[in-house]
């Protein structure tokens, strides 16, 4: 039980590093419209990072606060490890979290 514990504590002191070291976003410029045949992809894309996102994430965790993209890349490939997520379902989980 205590090995569980310090395990789950140097995990969110992981995290804590990574958000204090993350780089702070920068203010997005204008951009413009999106074509409306790439805004149905991007759709698809998110739906289809939700759905996995819930199951395989949603089981354990519901979903996290908004991380620096680079930061949320770093938590899906450890638990990609952990939860044996394929490459393919981690690309698209990623997408829907940096959403």
């Amino acid at each position: 039980m205590n090995f569980k514990r310090s395990m789950i504590a140097a995990f969110l002191a992981l995290l804590s590093v990574l958000w204090v070291t993350a780089e702070p976003r920068k203010a997005s410029s204008p951009k413009a419209p999106v074509v409306s045949n790439n805004a149905s992809e991007a759709d698809t894309v998110r739906i289809e990072g939700e759905q996995r996102f819930r199951a395989n994430c949603g089981r354990c965790h519901a979903a996290p606060h908004k991380f620096p993209p680079r930061m949320m890349a770093t938590i899906v490939r450890h638990m990609r490890v952990r939860a044996t997520i394929t490459d393919e379902d981690m690309r698209y989980i990623l997408s829907y979290m940096t959403q």
